[in-house]
């Protein structure tokens, strides 16, 4: 998910697109398709609209041995009209998405693995903060089901958050409706609770660009996951 405007970071992005902020010197993107990379994957369908072309130009078609392809938006649809338009360019029976504006440490190989022995339709990654206020809180069953999805609060207590890495049944993308804005955080993801989501907690540290706030900090969280070792990722 790479279109989105980073309205909140204008004052840092200066005219570019949120995936393209500079972590270290390097795009933010570039993180998560590092991590992509690693999990042995090979194509990569990148959602575009705000200035879409700097990401063209920024990565082109290949990056290391993956294969770039662009799903530019004319209008902004939000996450779930964004992969809605992508999925004709999708052949796979699932779909690893990401969003572009956070990332999470995560096993993605054993992350699809447990998808697949669930029988799951739609999975998400779930990791736990020590303060949920900014995110808003996920609740799970016994049996890893989602039971729902709680709005942002003013209450700063920790729990499991959603990481913004899903696995989805291609299937269910195309039950999303085509050309309309529409978010899968709000608007459907909770209707697909009763379908039934699977809740994978598995996810490690977690950091979100979306504020001032946290993209400064992303230079230190990014100095120590690469001290990490990177097997467990």
């Amino acid at each position: 998910m790479a279109g989105g405007l980073g309205t909140r970071l204008q004052s840092v992005l200066v005219g570019k697109p949120k995936v393209l902020a500079e972590v270290k010197g390097r795009p933010f993107l570039s993180y998560l398709l590092d991590e992509i990379h690693d999990a042995d994957y090979r194509r990569v369908v990148l959602c575009v609209g705000y200035k879409a072309q700097q990401v063209r130009q920024k990565f082109g078609e290949n990056y290391k041995s993956l294969e770039l392809n662009y799903s530019q938006e004319s209008s902004p649809l939000g996450t779930g009209g964004a992969l809605r338009l992508a999925s004709s360019l999708v052949n796979s029976k699932r779909v690893l998405v990401l969003n572009g504006d956070s990332f999470c440490q995560v096993n993605l190989c054993a992350f699809e693995k447990w998808h697949v022995a669930k029988k799951s339709q739609v999975s998400i990654v779930l990791t736990h903060v020590p303060n949920v206020k900014r995110f808003g809180r996920v609740q799970i069953s016994k049996d890893e089901m989602v039971l729902a999805f709680e709005e942002k609060t003013n209450e700063s207590t920790p729990g499991l958050i959603n990481a913004g890495v899903y696995l989805v049944n291609k299937s269910l993308i195309t039950t999303i409706p085509e050309h309309k804005p529409i978010s899968l955080e709000k608007d459907i993801f909770p209707k697909w609770i009763q379908r039934g989501i699977c809740g994978y907690e598995a996810g490690g540290k977690f950091i979100d660009i979306g504020t001032p706030e946290s993209f400064v900090s992303a230079e230190e969280f990014f100095g120590n996951c690469s001290s990490e070792n990177k097997g467990k990722l």
